[in-house]
This record gives structure tokens, sequence and C-alpha cells, in this order.
């Protein structure tokens, strides 16, 4: 394999001269000192960093590929396949319709998001019609969206999705009727008696997303009855703030409400409902946690005992944790998430798809090594087809995938409170936004990050001739040793090390940061899984080399029990596949890093670094086979065997990024050497 040649100028040490000053900082240093975009409004703590308007960032590269793949897949098309999403009859066009939950919201958030990001008009004119029909349905009370009642209650999860659906909306537009139409609702929520709010399962463990919408309005109007409705929603949602308990533990539920507290925190300003957040961080992965990948083990619901590799998560889980990453780090300014949403994005959610992004599965677990339509329960807790790929199937993930790619597209660059931009996650793309003074600049960002440690960042759009001051934030992962920043060639000065590293300075169009992350092999422990290893490149997850058999399917034949597909859904366009281990899975892993090397390759022409074939790295290693790990009488992989199975020969084995990888095996029972 051809290997990528480093940057000179990283290969040279001392050639540039020390000129640059830069300094790294807290969160809590960065003042709120600009209007140019909507903070937390007083009494609110002010966030440190602000996602900017949708349709600001224009992705390139990889992530572009990522999403002209969504556009072209399952989520483009969606509402030519399902019946949730069938106009004729639906409550989200038509009053009284006999259809009409989730699945439109949870659809429309990412494609109305994809359509911002791609600027594509046939898109925009679909979501549009959709949003419009949204905005129709308020009513003479404020009520918003379709009437479900459940024992004589308003059900309300729904109508909250909507409501993330109009905030973009307004940001992207500017149509002022999501003012009118949201402040009338909350008004009527407000009414609404508190004995009946918010009563049912999802929507009380999910009245953070509500919350989190209402604080949103807030900061556009001042109107104070909206923190009257916010500490009411707090009351009403179920408990995310236990010191060592979840209020349910469902895996999407939990990627998604953990977050509830550090919400509340901008109301209460109570250091506890912040910290409650952490502890649910922790709390889950501590328990169930313990694999690679980003995530947690639960399958549907986190079962005690069930705690394996071999464990999945939702389609869902994945997409709600990056949205619950994107929303805290830019109110904390915390690695943590900027991190976790790095390990999520890479390693685990491109694999939960086929390549084209036109079928998904409902479940993707750290260690796998058959995707197919049978029933693997109780291994997995959902029985039925919840492995395979499958475009008509898997109700929830089917409509809610969508999100991940557009969202993350759009958190690449942060405006800062104090004029600023930031850089908490790196990718190829161009940003426009306005910095201190209500100037704009355009920053340029080329990397093929994060398979290659380089970023080049050049500053532009300013008149010719002007300069403006205003600080950059670059991130500063704690995975790397002695990063490298230059402005214009020169080394920055001051001690760049892990955390937020400010450039404060007078810019100009063409200059130029460049940024360079070395990257090297880390191993990581599992101690509560057999002290199985996994190894690392930088912030990807390396999974082993498994040749992968793909055998089509009928996807209304294979299909999960509660899908539902419009009549004229062709099942031959949209077909569904297994897939199967066509080579050896069962190895351990030496854990010695001296022992194995990176190998690159040249980058993929069409910027798709995500399957087997065109992955730019591979990772050299050595391992031994283990005969008494085989499949159970489900197909699922065993449980880790302990360090005391016999095991073969050492031998050769190529390790892959684990977000190419299909069929993985992420967490290795480790080898000694005889």
């Amino acid at each position: 394999m051809k290997k990528l040649l480093v940057s000179l100028f990283f290969s040279i040490g001392g050639v540039a001269a020390v000129a640059q000053s830069a300094k790294m900082v807290l969160p809590s240093e960065i003042k709120d000192a600009q209007q140019n975009y909507v903070n937390n409004r007083a009494p609110l703590p002010a966030n440190p960093f602000i996602k900017l308007p949708p349709g600001s960032i224009q992705a390139r590269g990889w992530i572009r590929s990522m999403l002209l793949r969504q556009q072209n897949g399952l989520n483009g098309h969606l509402v030519e396949i399902s019946d949730w999403l069938d106009k004729k009859g639906n409550a989200w066009i038509e009053k009284g319709g006999s259809h009409g939950w989730e699945e439109v919201p949870y659809w429309l958030r990412g494609y109305s998001n994809l359509a911002y990001v791609l600027k594509d008009k046939a898109m925009l004119d679909e979501a549009r019609f959709w949003i419009e029909a949204i905005l129709a349905s308020s009513t003479e009370d404020g009520f918003l969206g379709p009437v479900n009642e459940h024992d004589g209650r308003r059900e309300l999860w729904a109508n909250m999705l909507a409501l993330q659906i109009l905030q973009d909306y307004y940001e992207y537009s500017g149509d002022e009727r999501v003012i009118k139409v949201l402040t009338a609702y909350y008004r009527w929520q407000l009414a609404y008696p508190e004995e009946k709010f918010l009563r049912d399962y999802w929507e009380n463990s999910r009245g953070g997303d509500n919350l989190l919408s209402v604080i949103w309005l807030y900061n556009r109007t001042g109107e104070a009855f909206l923190l009257d409705l916010a500490k009411k929603i707090h009351r009403c949602t179920a408990n995310w703030m236990q010191e060592s308990n979840l209020p349910n533990w469902h895996n999407v539920n939990v990627a998604e409400c953990f977050r509830e507290p550090a919400e509340y925190y901008l109301i209460s300003k109570d250091p506890k409902t912040l910290k409650a957040t952490y502890d649910n961080f922790h709390l889950i992965r501590r328990i169930f946690g313990q694999v690679p990948g980003g995530m947690f083990g639960s399958d549907e619901n986190c079962r005690n005992g069930y705690v394996d590799p071999r464990q999945g998560t939702e389609t869902c889980g994945f997409v709600e944790q990056m949205l619950s990453d994107e929303i805290l780090m830019a109110q904390t300014g915390d690695l943590l998430w900027m991190e976790n949403l790095e390990d999520v994005t890479f390693n685990s959610l491109p694999a939960a798809y086929t390549e084209d992004m036109r079928a998904l599965r409902y479940l993707t677990c750290p260690n796998m090594v058959q995707s197919d339509s049978k029933n693997h329960s109780p291994g997995v807790q959902n029985g039925g087809p919840f492995l395979m790929m499958n475009p008509f199937s898997s109700r929830c993930c089917q409509h809610n995938h969508g999100m991940g790619w557009p969202y993350y597209a759009q958190n690449l660059v942060l405006a800062s409170a104090d004029g600023g931009a930031a850089l908490h996650i790196y990718g190829d793309c161009q940003a426009t936004l306005k910095v201190a003074n209500g100037e704009t600049v355009v920053l340029d960002e080329q990397t093929h990050y994060p398979f290659e440690p380089d970023v080049t960042l050049t500053v532009g759009g300013l008149k010719k001739g002007k300069t403006v001051n205003f600080p950059l934030y670059l991130r500063i992962p704690t995975w790397t040793q002695a990063a490298h920043v230059t402005v214009n060639g020169k080394t920055v000065k001051g001690e760049v090390r892990t955390g937020l590293l400010r450039i404060e300075r007078e810019w100009k169009n063409g200059d130029q940061v460049k940024i360079h992350f070395p990257m090297r092999l880390t191993m990581r422990r599992w101690a509560l899984n057999q002290n199985s290893v996994s190894v690392n490149y930088g912030p990807l997850t390396m999974s082993l080399l498994i040749k992968e058999r793909y055998v089509k399917m009928d996807s209304k034949a294979t299909a999960i029990g509660d899908s539902h597909w419009q009549a004229t859904a062709n099942a031959e366009q949209w077909p569904s596949y297994e897939i199967y281990a066509d080579s050896p899975w069962n190895y351990g892993l030496l854990p010695c890093l001296e022992s194995m090397a990176v190998e690159w390759g040249d980058w993929p022409e069409n910027d798709y670094p995500f399957n087997l074939q065109d992955v730019p790295l591979r990772v050299k290693a050595r391992g031994a086979r283990i005969p008494s790990w085989g499949q159970d009488e489900t197909g699922l992989c065993q449980i880790l065997p302990d360090g005391n199975a016999p095991r073969g020969d050492l031998e050769d084995i190529t390790l892959v990024p684990m977000g190419a990888a299909r069929l993985r095996i992420s967490a290795f029972p480790p080898v000694e050497r005889p």
C-alpha cells in the first residue's frame, strides 16, 4: 500500500520561526461580548459557543459524500416508501387524519436539514410543504400538530420533534410565523393541567427536548412566562437526576434524555443539575459501556448481565447521542462531548447503513459476526430480524436516522460568545460566519481528518485590504501528543496541550493556520468485559478485517413486524441484505503495540473511506484463533472467552477502522506470547 507523505513542514523541526501568540483557555474564560448570534438571554448563563444557522457551512470531502449518499438513499426517498409518510390521510397535513405520530417529524428533522446543507431546491420544496402543514396546524387555543390522546390526556412527544423542525426552519429562513406559532403553543402548554402534562412514557422520558425548545424561544422573545413553563416541564419530566439510577434504561431515551439536567441548569443555575448529566453519562458507560464506539451495550433496553460487546445500540441511539454531544459541547465547551461525538460518528454510525445508505439495521454491535434476518433473542433483547440491513424495517430508526450527518456537518464550525470562531470537531468544509463587530468571514478548512493528521484553515471573505481582530478556538484532542500549530508558517508561542487553544490576532484574507495532530496507536482495556482489548489510531477504533458476503433478500418478507410501506413501494428497487463472514473472525489479539504497524493507502477517489475496499489505512497486528469461541445457536458470536481459553499459534492479522466494518470484532480477547 502506498504510504501517504506527511507535510515536509512538520517533518523538519525548527524550520519555522516562532512568532504567533496563543493561549490555552478554559470555557469559563470565554465571555459573552458579541451579539452576532443569539445566546442565552439573562438571567440564563451564556453558552461559550453557539451553533451557526443552517446553511452556514458547506461540507466537503467524505462528509459531503455521506450527505449525498443520504440524499440518494433512504432518507432522501423515504417519502416514496414509508406508509407513515403517505400524504393521503396524514394527520400532520389533514385535521383528523388517520395516521400521524413521530414518524413524520423524525424523518423531516433530518430531511429538512439535509436540504439546508445541500441547498437542493427539490428537497427544500418538499421540506417546506411539510413545514407549512405544521404551521397551519396551529389552532385558536394554540395547540400545534395532530391530536393524539391517551386516557383523556394529550400526548405531546411527537409535537416535541416538530418544535425542533420549526426552530431549524426559523434559523434558516427567518420566518416570523414560527415565533408566533411557538409562543401560542407554549401558552397552551402552560395552561394545560399539570396532572395531565407529560404523563405518557415517551413524553415523560423526553421532556428535555421540549424544555430546550422553550429556552430557544425565550432567548428570542424574553417572554417571562416561558421560564415558568420551563420549570413546569422539568417538574413533570422523569427524574434524570438520581444518584445511581436512571428512570428507565431504554437506549434511545438514555442517549437523548441524559442531558435534561444540563438543560435545566440554564434555568436553575444549580451546579448539581449540570453534574447530574455527567453522572448519567458515566453511569451508563460504567455498567453497560465497557465497549468501543462511544456508546453502550443495550440492544433496545439495557439488561442486567448483558454487557458483552455483542450487545448493540439502535441506529436511533447513535444519532441521538450525537445530537446530545453537539448540544453539550456548545453549552459547556468540554472536550468530553467533542470527543464522544467523534467516537460515535467515526466508529459506530457509518456501519449502521449499507454503503449506499439505502438500507439500515436496527442494532449494530461492537462485536458482530453475522447481520441477518434471524431471531437472535434472547442474546439480543429483541425477537425478530433486528440485525439485517432493510430499508422497509426498523420503524423508528428508519425515519430518525437522517439527522445524524446533517447536524454533524452543521457543527463543524461554531461561533464563540466573544465574537470568534471555534473548531471543536474537524472536517473538510467552508463556513461563512460573523465575527467581531459583525464582520463576515469565510473559513476554508481542508483535511482528510480523522484519516490523516493535518488540517489547513484559510481565512477569506473580507473586503480587500480589510483586517478584523477575533479569537479562533481550536480543540487539541486528548489522544494526541505534541500537537503543532502555525499561523502563516510561524509556530504559535506558548504551550500547546490538550484543551482549547485560543489564537487572537488581526486576521486578513489569505491568513493560514496549519494544525498537525500526531496520531499513534494506543490500546484500551475493558476491565468488566474479560479485560478485552481495543486498538485506536488517533480517534479511530480498529476492527478485525472480516471478508463480508452479502445476500440479497426481499425487503417486505424480512421486515420487522410493525413495518408499514406504501402499496407502490418497489422492493426490487429497495432490497435488503444479510451479511455473512467469509473469513475466520474468532481471533484474540496480541496486546503489544511494538508488533503493530500502520499502513496507508491512497485516498479514495469517491471520497468514501468507510468500506473495506477503499479504506485508506490499515493496521498490521498479531493474533491467534480461539477455537472455542464460536457462534451460539442464534448466530450471535458467543460472549468473550476468558484469558485461559486455548488458542492457536500467533499469525498476522489485519485491522481496519471500525466504521468501515459491517461485520466486526473490535473488542478482542487478549492473547499473550507463548
